[in-house]
């Protein structure tokens, strides 16, 4: 996996593993109560939000199921990321207004995430690799997802604490690098067999 033709296809699993994880969407999932308690929301409204985030997520995944083959994975991942970056800004703003609206824009993003970075990134993992380094290089992606998950799931508290709503301002600014490196860094996969992406990741690299 260290070899010069293989390393970069390995380093662009794992940032985009990375990526998926600290774009921060998940802190939503996982801390729905305390980021809808902060604009008064009462206790029944924030557990309504929760099944609302969870039929969402449901519908655009199945969406992404669909268009994955249709419009291409760079494409949807490069929406994903920066159309993450602006719902996060209008986040901010909402919260710091106390609107309810922002379970709108919450929702919006949960939508956004489920029809792009969540699903296409587990599908180019596996596709983007060499086949004799498959096994191992997408096993080390993999680990990097759920570190990467350790991270942002044990810091949002700390954060949220101390930045209050503009905590989503750091994750509109990783979804911005994101987008960047998904747009300079990554090559459409689609239609092609396992044998001539490896042919595109090498000249590509």
């Amino acid at each position: 996996m260290f070899q010069r033709a293989v390393l970069p296809a390995v380093l662009i699993g794992i940032g985009l593993a990375v990526f998926q994880q600290l774009c921060g969407i998940n802190v939503v999932f996982n801390y729905t109560t305390i980021i809808f308690s902060s604009i008064g929301i009462p206790r029944d409204g924030q557990l309504l939000q929760t099944v609302f985030i969870g039929g969402v997520n449901l519908v655009f995944t199945l969406l992404a199921m669909v268009l994955v083959d249709r419009l291409g994975r760079k494409p949807l991942m490069l929406l994903g990321a920066g159309g993450l970056c602006v719902l996060y800004i209008v986040v901010v703003r909402m919260l710091g207004s106390g609107s309810s609206s922002v379970s709108f824009f919450l929702l919006t993003a949960i939508g956004t995430y489920a029809l792009s970075l969540a699903p296409v990134t587990w599908v180019l993992i596996s596709e983007i690799f060499p086949n004799r380094v498959r096994g191992a290089a997408t096993s080390i992606a993999v680990l990097s997802l759920w570190v990467a998950y350790f991270v942002l799931i044990f810091t949002f508290p700390m954060l949220y604490e101390k930045l209050k709503d503009t905590t989503f301002y750091i994750y509109a600014f990783i979804c911005g690098l994101g987008f960047l490196f998904i747009l300079l860094g990554v090559k459409e996969t689609k239609g092609k067999t396992l044998e001539e992406l490896e042919e595109v990741m090498a000249r590509h690299h």
